[in-house]
């Protein structure tokens, strides 16, 4: 499976989520937010809105209120679970630039 069929299902199940769980949901509907993923060779992006992600695409958009860089493999270890998050954090595996609060927000889901 690719790294988009993987992200679009990640997204897929985010939103059937958010269909199902009204607490969850609660807390996320406030946050608007546009996202870039960018993994050097590949790049996504997607916008986060009243608890929906719309408009996934595989470019990076202009203007970003999350940023998360990494690489192909370093996200797929993360998504197989080999790579624990904190510790892709702290060995800047991973980056995540935007403001606190969404990074502590973005934190919930790891």
């Amino acid at each position: 499976m690719t790294m988009e069929e993987q992200l679009r299902g990640l997204v897929d199940k985010f939103n059937k989520k958010m269909a199902e769980d009204e607490k969850t949901r609660d807390e996320v509907k406030h946050l608007k937010k546009t996202v870039n993923i960018d993994l050097d060779t590949e790049k996504y992006s997607f916008k986060l809105e009243n608890a929906e992600i719309f408009d996934f695409s595989c470019t990076a958009l202009e203007e970003a209120d999350v940023i998360i860089t990494s690489t192909p493999e370093n996200l797929q270890k993360l998504l197989d679970k080999e790579l624990r998050p904190m510790r892709a954090y702290l060995t800047k595996k991973i980056t995540i630039k935007g403001k606190i609060q969404d990074l502590m927000f973005l934190k919930k889901f790891f």
